[in-house]
């Protein structure tokens, strides 16, 4: 009988707890046509980039923010590899040009590089389009340049 009157008891915080369903339910869902038209970006090659030292902190800090938006589902800022290779030492392996090439023109990249063709072959996932501008692969270039211990 105890255990019949406290069940009773909190069958109200039970309830009130759930509460809300119809709210969640009256949200909009995200509309994917917008990213279902929108085009595919292709850089030109890049030939020539020049870094500065010290870093620029702004664009560490957008470059860190493309990271996790785009990049962070697929590699980790360690050198394990997820999806693809994890990025510590990448920028004392690869030029920056390479890296931005790679970043902005995947295409040209796997079509042309001996380099991201091995990289292909290791990682088996070919790497996707992430739609990302040349300034913003420099924004990037500069996180993982803080992320090599760069200052």
């Amino acid at each position: 009988m105890k255990k019949i009157i406290l069940m009773l008891s909190l069958l109200p915080f039970f309830l009130w707890s759930c509460g809300g369903a119809e709210q969640r339910a009256e949200t909009p869902k995200t509309d994917d046509s917008v990213l279902e038209k929108q085009e595919e970006v292709h850089g030109e090659e890049v030939k020539e980039l020049a870094l500065s030292t010290p870093l620029d902190q702004a664009m560490v800090k957008q470059g860190l923010a493309i990271y996790d938006l785009k990049c962070s589902a697929c590699h980790k800022l360690t050198d394990e590899k997820l999806v693809g290779p994890g990025w510590t030492g990448v920028t004392k392996r690869r030029k920056p040009t390479w890296i931005v090439n790679m970043i902005t023109n995947v295409d040209m990249m796997l079509a042309e590089d001996a380099e991201a063709q091995k990289m292909l072959e290791e990682c088996l996932v070919r790497m996707p389009n992430q739609n990302i501008t040349a300034p913003e692969a420099r924004s990037l270039i500069e996180f993982m340049r803080q992320n090599d211990g760069e200052k």
